[in-house]
């Protein structure tokens, strides 16, 4: 019933910027999104998390991320974006998109399949 689909990903130079898009598609139910995010996952490492917004546009940032990243929702196409600029080699990861979605009554977390961002020379 809930599907988020992540696009944008590929290989990049250091200091290019990429911008990742994430499309919810919920169907057959009554549904609310609120919080939708991104997280990171580079290879040997931890999941970290990148950035949320919530539905009324309020941002959180990872440290490192402040100042060259950007999240962004567009509320009536149920979509997260993910601008990414002065993008270095150790941002090199697979990013994945979540939101917390109600359907009906029940509130739970959900994940997309990942996109993978390389960045290199």
């Amino acid at each position: 019933q809930v599907q988020l689909v992540e696009s944008g990903g590929g290989l990049v130079q250091p200091g290019g910027s990429l911008r990742l898009s994430c499309a919810a598609s919920v169907s057959g139910s009554i549904f609310t999104i609120y919080t939708m995010g991104w997280y990171r996952q580079a290879p040997g490492k931890q999941r970290e998390l990148v950035a949320l917004i919530t539905s009324g546009g309020n941002t959180n940032y990872a440290g490192s991320m402040k100042g060259r990243f950007t999240i962004s929702r567009d509320n009536a196409k149920n979509t997260v974006y993910l601008q990414m600029n002065s993008l270095k080699p150790e941002d090199t990861a697979v990013y994945y998109c979540n939101a917390d979605i109600k359907l009906q009554t029940v509130l739970r977390t959900y994940w997309g399949q990942g996109t993978q961002v390389t960045v290199s020379s």
